[in-house]
């Protein structure tokens, strides 16, 4: 079976600096992947790469089969690729609901002109976006706060929902930049929680985040980065034992965190 996500000897440079170097990685259908690695690894480098916020100095990228060489942004989270983003990206003066409903007009038939004329299908379709934006905020636990306003949730819920907005693009790969980032540690559970029925929806997911205890408890696979490089791929128990990991990254942090089983 072809991989879901195809990066292939992936290079990005600034000037005389190189941030990623000769990445190849493959994210397998179903899996949930995690992207770890020590700050300025060039993790977030590799998410804006693929999704196209950054062009790529060499190398090829395919999202089932297809190249995404030279593709806008919007073209490529139209064919299923959608990611979150390292700080919250809602719209924090609009509700919680027009959040939702702005990722889902995003696929809606509705033109200017037919708005304009009342054509009766768009009535219909608005009352059917509004009733699936509902549906997703209950999935992500926010259906009894679709009228508050973004910018006034606790910040966990700011992330969930910049999760919901996410979910709205019927994403086949979802890629999560540190969402548990500033979570308390019931927070983060509630979240690992809720990835798990992401992954029911069928849904692929890669995950950049430095929370070692979530990655080691969601992950099917993990890849770590040092200096732009992959230094190590493999399963949650190999990376924990991986003495290149332990010393680029984890180090003793890592063996307090998971409890010294490394």
């Amino acid at each position: 079976m072809i991989p879901i996500l195809q990066v292939r000897n992936l290079s990005v440079r600034f000037g005389g600096l190189t941030a990623i170097a000769d990445m190849t990685m493959d994210v397998r259908e179903g899996e949930v992947l995690s992207l770890i690695g020590p700050n300025g690894a060039g993790k977030t480098t590799a998410f804006n790469a693929i999704t196209g916020y950054l062009a790529p100095t060499s190398g090829g990228i395919a999202f089932r089969g297809k190249s995404l060489k030279g593709m806008r942004t919007d073209a490529i989270a139209l064919l299923g690729l959608v990611r979150t983003f390292q700080k919250t990206s809602v719209f924090g003066g609009r509700s919680a609901l027009d959040n939702v409903l702005i990722g889902l007009h995003l696929r809606a038939r509705q033109t200017p002109l037919a708005i304009l004329l009342g054509f009766p299908y768009v009535e219909r379709e608005e009352r059917e976006l509004i009733e699936e934006a509902r549906k997703i905020l209950g999935f992500v636990g926010l259906g009894k706060r679709e009228k508050e306003q973004a910018s006034a949730l606790p910040y966990g819920d700011q992330r969930l929902l910049e999760v919901a907005i996410a979910l709205a693009a019927q994403p086949k790969l979802l890629m999560l930049d540190e969402p548990v980032s500033g979570m308390n540690p019931s927070e983060t559970a509630g979240f690992m929680a809720k990835l798990a029925e992401i992954r029911k929806l069928g849904i692929t997911v890669l995950l950049v985040e430095h929370d070692m205890k979530m990655v080691m408890g969601v992950s099917d696979r993990v890849v770590c980065l040092s200096q732009g490089r992959i230094i190590a791929d493999g399963t949650p128990a190999e990376i924990q034992r991986d003495p290149e990991v332990i010393r680029a990254y984890l180090g003793e942090r890592f063996r307090r965190v998971v409890g010294g089983n490394a």
